[in-house]
């Protein structure tokens, strides 16, 4: 997500938070707050899917092999 959009975004996301936990704040570090959380979660996220779509690849290669063992001693080891 570009920046300028997690920044639109963090504006809101601070109102919210800061409402959920209860927190009095003016209007500028409510942004502010919004706004460094939705920078430091999207890295956070893009990061996490980085890693995770790595480890994916990865997964379906072991769960592929699995697949192929099953079959070979099912089928074709009774030969």
């Amino acid at each position: 997500m570009p920046v300028v959009a997690l920044i639109i975004i963090g504006a809101a996301a601070g109102f919210l938070a800061t409402r959920l936990m209860r927190i009095e704040a003016d209007i500028p570090t409510t942004m502010l707050i919004g706004i460094v959380g939705a920078l430091i979660g999207g890295l956070i996220l893009r990061t996490l899917l980085a890693v995770m779509g790595a480890l994916s690849g990865f997964v379906g290669a072991v769960l592929g092999a699995l697949l192929v063992i099953w079959l070979w001693q099912t089928y074709i080891r009774r030969r």
